[in-house]
């Protein structure tokens, strides 16, 4: 009898968790609705890198991330929830992303990632935000003017972990080999202590870099298109219909292109009609 009672108080005691979990609106990341959610909350987290300058970089006088993207997703918080709203934001890296949009960390990336079909088995894109395209970064004098002569050379590449540059020029340059680093800064000091003869990534990364380090330049055009879109996790249709229709409003008032001028006017031979496709 004893053994029966404490059977019957431990199965009270989990029907009692199960109410009060549901009472509290606990659900599986699979169920949760983003959008309602984020509708309530008056706030968006967005997944943003820091260590990316013109896209998301972390200003070490104020704490505070800065740049296109986190302008952008400042943009779309406030036409998607109302101008009361607040855009939250969380750094990620190209291996951290994906994850901590799937573990319910952050509700949606606009992190320079590519649409890539690969990709597009896990998660969901809205429309292109930033049409950029995979080129190279050089030491200027480099004897390394494009993609091609990395592979006769069989020179040194150098990429980012969780980021397709890498899968991508190991098509155009087998023979070229390759170095991964942590992230965009740890790359860069890579190049410049002779790690490699070259850094890929999409143009509007090496832009920026080209900037911070006068001597280094953005050559030999590009080879492959990457399409930048914001990720958003599987199931949620809702969320993504709004941010697509945030984005498609704030092309038409115009506050998309003062954002991308804000950020990107004094890059020389940044070309903004190609970055601005859809």
């Amino acid at each position: 009898m004893k053994k029966f009672i404490r059977i019957l108080g431990l199965v009270l005691t989990l029907l009692t968790l199960t109410v009060v979990a549901s009472a509290c609106g606990h659900k599986p990341l699979s169920q949760r609705n983003v959008l309602q959610t984020d509708r309530q909350d008056k706030t968006i987290t967005w997944g943003v890198k820091a260590d990316t300058r013109l896209f998301g970089l972390l200003d070490t006088k104020d704490n505070q991330i800065k740049g296109f993207e986190v302008d952008l997703a400042t943009a779309l918080t406030k036409q998607m929830l109302g101008k009361d709203a607040k855009a939250k934001f969380i750094q990620v890296t190209s291996s951290t992303r994906m994850p901590m949009l799937k573990n319910g960390n952050i509700d949606a990336i606009i992190a320079t990632m590519t649409n890539t079909p690969e990709r597009r088995k896990q998660v969901d894109f809205s429309k292109t935000y930033f049409f950029a395209g995979q080129s190279l970064l050089v030491k200027k004098g480099s004897r390394i003017k494009n993609v091609k002569d990395l592979n006769k050379q069989k020179g040194t590449v150098l990429g980012v972990v969780g980021s397709d540059s890498v899968q991508n020029v190991a098509k155009v340059a087998p023979d070229a080999k390759v170095l991964q680093l942590t992230d965009y800064a740890q790359a860069m000091t890579a190049l410049k202590s002779g790690q490699g003869q070259a850094l890929t990534t999409d143009n509007g990364i090496l832009y920026g870099m080209s900037v911070q380090n006068p001597g280094y330049e953005v050559t030999g055009g590009t080879f492959v298109s990457e399409p930048y879109g914001i990720a958003i996790d599987k199931n949620q249709e809702p969320f993504k219909a709004s941010v697509n229709k945030a984005l498609t409003q704030l092309r038409e008032n115009g506050e998309y292109d003062k954002i991308l001028h804000k950020w990107f006017h004094n890059v020389k031979g940044f070309d903004y009609k190609e970055a601005a496709k859809e």
